[in-house]
């Protein structure tokens, strides 16, 4: 039951990696006392809000119900609408205020003095009083006629707003007296962008033509156009510091630099981002310009280089397309390498952003050289697995990659922060290369020298990391008759494993190539991975079933069945106890190999395409289908006591909510002494949870755990059965004995009954007729304990007098057999004499 209100006994969500924005634009503000901008941005349900001055993480909202569909600040709080609500936050984080009223989906937000505009897609405009969360004002306008799409504040304008539509019309209201001062009819194309210049009177519409217009709003004047050929303008923003330069976003990633006072194009910023320009901001009397967009990422400008141009100054990047494969890089666990389907190989630090890194995005240098094109039109196609080894990664690259139906396999160079020095590329197919072969899986050996390739076509190749030159192959043509869907290099450069789509596993020597063993598997193969210390192979097969091999005897030890989709990962805890499975079916299964039995199962509400469990086995790290970030779970066990038991068949998963970008703090801190029970085997005391009205006095009696002996003695009094508890004493050692004898007293927590049950186990043995010797000894450091406590207790007194009258008893026969031995030993001497 406690399993099925947790979701996960093993794993709790603990924090997202790898997040910075999404589509809708950022909100910036200044600081009086800190004196500083900070520069705010949606993340899904919650916001970030990041320093200018070094890109760091200030604060993370608390989650909101649904994903932020618009966000605006004023001085002193921040608004973010889901849905048909409307939140203010307070310091950042807290929500102090809601906006409820709308009936339709919120998408722009407006802070005006002590009120709030906002529009809903039913065209409805309602005002605010933010104190008092009470409507002011209710506009409705007929979508037909008048759809809004845009609105702001003209500086000056007291109490006015000018409101843009998709019709192209524009619309001045005095919102204080409700009504309508003026109809600016546009110009023929949808308003996108509405932004007031640094003159009074006039205003930036950014129009869906791609038209810019600087307009007088007091003389309906209009006093230049300009013509942006990238599609809609989507964001404008004005120099302050004393250069009448504008920039323009776009939807493709350019950013457009106009010159107002020579009424001119001046330059370019080319993929400023890889997706439409979210928002733009040029910071009020700095030549620095932030922009966000929907590829996960927030850049700062800097324009000091004649020409106008801006450079790259600082920026917090993430994937801008889901990650393909997750890795922990190295033994410390601070940092995952993850690749993308943007193309890009990244590492994310999970101690803080700053320590984070960009591999970049590989280039096809040979091919653009060849055939006269440009490099980012030769940019080689997303990751699909790599391996990485740190032993040799100061010296050279550590990092190889495998590109979507790609045959080159590349190398990168962690230190570096690039792509490395070898394409590697077997020279049997130059002949031929319209053959669609590619490579599928790749390992370095734990020595960092060599990487081993396979490829689709059933080829496996062994290159020097070094060198980059081929250093043979498996087989005498090919290693596998179909393609090779898992490969891995044991430990010690020993042995090499490798499994095909011809349902064969196949054990090759490193060194000599030669083939030492082949297995049958009962379905073909999706992948496999080796967990080089224990030399455990777990090989996932398109059936959804796992097998567990043993390289040491090479036989299949273990079965799993239970996931209903393909698999997409597996990982190994760094002791090998465990292996963690993902799957389309959208569980996240832990086994345990040693009982063979899954322990830990949980529901994700996006499939898991890649795991990794980190090496010093505190984090599990994932990433899922359609998500850009990167998610940490906490081991739960390494903190606190978790009780693993096997689950049935049909057991149900709850799901669990993926984490949020905050890391969360369970409210639990781990004792620096966990309890045990004695005995011979450790095991974790049990917390209780004590009642409101318990005394504070430390009662030792409470504290005591019962231990697995005190148990089987309580038992032995209804069944008279004292051969588990005998047994168990005679695995113990002398110290562990004593503690348990003094663990039956009620002082230390325990019970006259279970003292009586223990004169009994006595009488037993005793009347066994073995183990005279030992029931003697325990007897003595037993009366010794409690020799008082018995002479108190007259049900104690009467057993002990029976204990007495067995021993006796025995001693009697027993010095019979001792007088018959020794007569008979003497009969035996004096004869032989």
């Amino acid at each position: 039951s406690e399993q099925k209100q947790k979701g996960s006994v093993i794993f709790s969500g603990f924090r997202a990696l790898g997040l910075y924005s999404n589509h809708l634009a950022h909100v910036l503000r200044f600081h009086k006392k800190h004196r500083e901008f900070y520069v705010l941005t949606a993340v899904g349900q919650c916001f970030h809000t990041y320093n200018v001055s070094k890109l760091g993480i200030v604060a993370v909202s608390n989650a909101l119900p649904e994903d932020i569909s618009s966000l605006a600040a004023d001085r002193m709080l921040v608004y973010a609408a889901f849905g048909k609500l409307i939140s203010a936050f307070a310091k950042n984080k807290e929500v102090v205020h809601t906006y409820t009223g709308h009936q339709a989906d919120v998408h722009l937000l407006l802070p005006f003095g002590d009120h709030l505009i906002s529009v809903d897609k039913d065209n409805v405009v309602i005002i605010w009083d933010v104190e008092s969360e009470d409507t002011y004002l209710q506009i409705s306008y007929d979508k037909a006629s008048f759809e809004v799409s845009a609105l702001m504040h003209p500086s000056t304008y007291l109490n006015k707003i000018l409101f843009g539509s998709s019709q192209g019309s524009l619309q001045l209201w005095n919102i204080k007296s409700n009504k309508l001062l003026f109809t600016f009819p546009g110009w023929a194309s949808a308003v996108t962008v509405l932004q007031q210049t640094p003159a009074v009177d006039v205003v930036g519409v950014g129009l869906a033509s791609g038209q810019i217009i600087i307009h007088n709003i007091r003389f309906d004047e209009t006093l230049m156009k300009f013509q942006q050929d990238w599609g809609p303008v989507t964001a404008l923003s004005f120099r302050t510091d004393g250069h009448p330069i504008m920039a323009s976003g776009s939807p493709i990633g350019h950013i457009g630099l106009w010159d107002l006072e020579e009424k001119k194009f001046v330059t370019q910023m080319r993929n400023a981002h890889t997706t439409a320009i979210a928002g733009l901001t040029f910071l009020q009397n700095e030549p620095l310009l932030i922009t966000n967009g929907a590829d996960n990422a927030i850049r700062v400008w800097i324009f000091d280089v004649a020409g106008g141009d801006g450079r790259l100054l600082r920026q917090r990047t993430g994937h801008s397309a889901p990650p393909t494969k997750i890795q922990h890089h190295d033994q410390s666990s601070l940092n995952i390498l993850s690749a993308g389907q943007d193309g890009t190989l990244q590492s994310f630090s999970t101690v803080h952003e700053r320590f984070n890194k960009s591999l970049g995005h590989g280039n096809n240098y040979l091919a653009s050289k060849k055939k006269g094109v440009r490099n980012d039109t030769a940019k080689l196609p997303a990751i699909t697995t790599f391996a990485s080894e740190t032993a040799r990664q100061s010296d050279w690259d550590g990092i190889i990659a495998c590109h979507r139906g790609f045959l080159v396999t590349t190398t990168w160079n962690y230190q570096r922060g690039s792509i490395g020095a070898h394409k590697l590329e077997p020279e049997r197919f130059n002949k031929n290369r319209s053959l669609n072969v590619h490579a599928t899986a790749v390992d370095i050996t734990s020595c960092g020298n060599f990487a081993v390739i396979a490829l689709s076509s059933g080829h496996i190749d062994v290159y020097n990391m070094q060198s980059g030159f081929h250093r043979g192959h498996y087989g005498k043509d090919k290693a596998h008759a179909g393609a090779v869907r898992g490969l891995s290099v044991d430990a010690l450069n020993q042995l090499t494993v490798s499994v095909g789509a011809d349902r064969l596993l196949k054990i090759w020597r490193f060194r000599s190539k030669e083939l030492l063993h082949t297995h049958s598997l009962p379905a073909a193969p999706a992948s496999s991975l080796l967990h080089r210390d224990s030399g455990m192979l777990a090989i996932a097969l398109d059936d959804f079933t796992i097998h567990i091999l043993d390289m040491e005897t090479r036989r299949t030890v273990r079965r799993f069945s239970g996931h209903r989709g393909q698999i997409n990962d597996m990982t190994f805890s760094p002791d090998g106890r465990w292996l963690i499975t993902a799957s389309m079916d959208c569980t996240i299964r832990t086994w345990d190999l040693p009982s063979g039995s899954l322990v830990d199962c949980f529901l994700v509400d996006a499939a898991a395409v890649s795991l990794s469990m980190s090496p010093t086995g505190n984090f599990l790290a994932s990433s899922h289908v359609d998500g850009l970030g990167i998610y940490l779970w906490s081991n739960n066990t390494l903190c606190s006591l978790v009780s693993l038991r096997p689950l049935p068949a049909d057991y149900e998963p709850t799901v669990i909510m993926l984490p949020g970008t905050c890391p969360k703090n369970s409210g639990l801190s781990a004792p620096f002494f966990i309890p045990t029970i004695p005995g011979l085997v450790p095991q974790f005391a049990l917390p209780s949870t004590p009642s409101e009205d318990q005394s504070k006095i430390v009662n030792l009696g409470v504290l005591a755990q019962k231990s697995t002996f005190y148990l089987q003695l309580e038992n032995a009094l209804d069944s008279n059965s004292y051969e588990e508890p005998v047994k168990l004493l005679r695995e113990l050692g002398p110290s562990a004995i004593e503690t348990e004898l003094r663990a039956l007293s009620p002082d230390m927590g325990g019970d006259v009954r279970v003292m009586q049950s223990f004169l009994k186990m006595i009488s037993s043995i005793l009347q066994s007729k073995r183990d005279f010797d030992l029931a003697q000894a325990y007897l003595a450091l037993f009366l010794k304990l409690h020799l008082r406590f018995i002479a108190d207790q007259p049900e104690l007194m009467e057993e002990a007098e029976s204990v007495s009258a067995h021993l006796e008893e025995t001693w009697m026969s027993m010095q019979m057999l001792l007088n018959q031995n020794i007569c008979l030993l003497s009969y035996i001497k004096s004869a032989l004499l």
